[in-house]
C-alpha cells in the first residue's frame, strides 16, 4: 500500500507517562529493501518533515482500539499510538501489520501471552508449574491475598496469570464488598491490606481490570480503598471530594447521558492517577501505563463523541455570536479561543505542568475549592478579531458603567 496514504496524529508515551503530541500527517507503508522490513511512515502535513519512521517487527505486540486507535511499545519507556481520522485508514494499517505478522486482521492484539514470553527464563517458566491458586475472598484472608498480590508483581508471567483470575471471575467486586464490611468495622488493619490489594492490582497494568475497577458500580469504592493509605496517619477524604466538592461545570449544555458519563469516568480516574496512587519508583515506573493509555483513550472518545454532536457545536457558535451574551460569558468564550492546548478533565494536580496530557478540545471540567477552571472547547473560528472585538466591547461597557457610578448585577 505505499501509494494509499492516511491521515493520522501521532502520540509518544514520555517519561512521566504521559502522551505528547508529536504532529499530524499521512501514513503510509512499504517495504525497504536495503533494511530488510516493511515500514511505517508518517510525514507532517505543514511541512513534509518525516514524523514517524517504524519497522512492523514480528515480534511486537500492536493494539487497535475503539476502531481509529493502535497502539504499541517499541522499547521499554517508548509507547507509540497513531490516531486516525477515520476507520478505513485504521483498518489498513491494521491489516498491513497483521501480514507482516502473519496474523489474522479480525484480533485486536498481535500477539498472545505464550508468544510474548516464551523467552522467559526457564526457571520461571517452570515457577509457573507450581500450584497457582488466589486465597478464598475472605475477611480473614485479606493478610494472605495481599501478600500474594504483591508478590506476583516481579513476575511478568505470575501477573499475566492473576490478571487471567481476576477478569474472568466477580473477585474484585468481592474485595469491594469486604470494604464496605471493613469500614462498618473499622477494621483500620484490613483496610490497609485492602488499599495494598487494590493498588496491586491497578499495577498488573491490564486495561481488563481497569474497566471492571473504574465502572460505575465500582470506581467510587476503589476510590475508598485508596484512602487507607498505611502509610498515612489517618485517611484521606477523597470520597467526600468528588462527590460533595468537585463539580461539573459547563457552559453549554451537554445532553448526551453517554458523553456525560464518560467525562465523569474520565475526571475520577485522572484523579486515581494524579492523586491517590503513590509517585512510582524506578522499580514500578512501567506499572501504570495502561492507566495512562486508559485516560488517553477516553479523552479521544470525549472528543469524537463531541464531534458528532452538532447540537453542541451549533450552540457554541450561536452563544458567540449572540449579541445579548453577557460580558463574563463573552470573556470565557474569548478564554477557550485563546487556549488551543487544554487538559479534557483536569482535577487538582500534583504533578509538574509539562506533566499533564494535554489535547486540542476540552468538554467539561469538575472542580472543587481550589480548582475553579471553566470548562473549555476550542472554539474553530477563522476570525479571531470578532472574538477580541467581543471582549474589547464587553470590558469598554464594563468601564463605562463604572464610571457612571451604576452597580453590577
Amino acid at each position: 500500500m505505499a501509494d494509499k496514504q492516511y491521515r493520522v496524529k501521532v502520540y509518544s508515551l514520555n517519561e512521566d507517562q504521559q502522551w505528547d503530541d508529536l504532529g499530524t500527517g499521512h501514513i503510509s507503508s512499504s517495504y525497504v529493501k536495503h533494511l530488510q522490513g516493511t515500514y511505517l511512515f508518517v510525514r507532517s502535513d505543514s511541512h513534509d518533515a518525516l514524523i514517524l519512521e517504524s519497522k512492523i517487527n514480528s515480534n511486537t505486540p500492536y493494539q487497535k482500539q475503539q476502531e481509529t486507535l493502535i497502539v504499541w511499545s517499541e522499547a521499554e519507556n517508548y509507547g507509540l499510538a497513531l490516531s486516525f481520522q477515520d476507520t478505513e485508514g485504521c483498518h489498513k494499517i491494521w491489516e498491513e501489520i497483521c501480514r507482516v505478522q502473519g496474523k489474522d486482521p479480525s484480533v485486536e492484539i498481535t500477539q498472545d501471552l505464550l508468544e510474548e514470553f516464551e523467552n522467559e527464563q526457564l526457571d520461571e517458566v517452570l515457577e509457573t508449574n507450581n500450584v497457582f491458586e488466589l486465597p478464598n475472598c475472605e475477611l480473614g484472608k485479606l493478610e494472605e491475598i495481599s501478600d500474594f498480590v504483591t508478590s506476583v508483581l516481579t513476575s511478568p508471567i505470575r501477573k499475566e496469570r492473576l490478571a487471567l483470575i481476576l477478569e474472568n471471575e466477580d473477585y474484585i467486586k468481592n474485595l469491594l464488598q469486604l470494604f464496605h464490611t471493613c469500614e462498618d468495622l473499622r477494621d483500620t488493619t484490613g483496610l490497609h491490606h485492602l488499599y495494598e490489594i487494590i493498588k496491586g492490582i491497578l499495577f498488573l497494568n491490564k486495561t481488563a481490570l481497569l474497566e471492571i475497577m473504574f465502572s460505575a458500580e465500582c470506581i467510587m469504592d476503589v476510590v475508598g480503598c485508596l484512602e487507607y493509605d498505611p502509610a498515612l496517619a489517618q485517611p484521606k477524604r477523597h470520597r467526600e471530594f468528588l462527590t460533595q466538592n468537585a463539580r461539573f461545570k459547563e457552559v453549554v449544555p451537554i445532553t448526551d447521558r453517554e458523553l456525560r458519563q464518560k467525562i465523569h469516568q474520565t475526571y475520577r480516574v485522572q484523579y486515581i492517577h494524579d492523586i491517590l496512587l503513590p509517585a512510582p519508583s524506578m522499580y514500578e515506573e512501567n506499572f501504570l501505563s495502561t492507566l495512562t493509555t486508559f485516560i488517553f483513550l477516553n479523552k479521544v472518545e470525549i472528543v469524537s463523541m463531541l464531534q458528532d454532536d452538532a447540537n453542541f457545536l451549533s450552540e457554541v457558535f450561536a452563544q458567540l455570536r449572540d449579541e445579548t451574551t453577557d460580558d463574563d460569558r463573552r470573556r470565557e468564550f474569548f478564554l477557550w479561543k485563546e487556549q488551543r492546548f487544554v487538559l479534557i478533565t483536569k482535577p487538582p494536580c500534583k504533578l509538574g505542568r509539562n506533566a499533564s496530557t494535554r489535547i486540542e478540545h476540552s468538554v467539561g471540567v469538575e472542580s472543587g475549592d481550589n480548582h475553579k477552571n471553566p470548562a473549555i472547547i476550542e472554539a474553530v473560528l477563522d476570525d479571531r478579531e470578532q472574538a477580541k472585538d467581543s471582549l474589547r466591547k464587553a470590558t469598554l461597557k464594563r468601564t463605562m458603567r463604572g464610571q457612571n457610578g451604576e452597580r453590577e448585577t
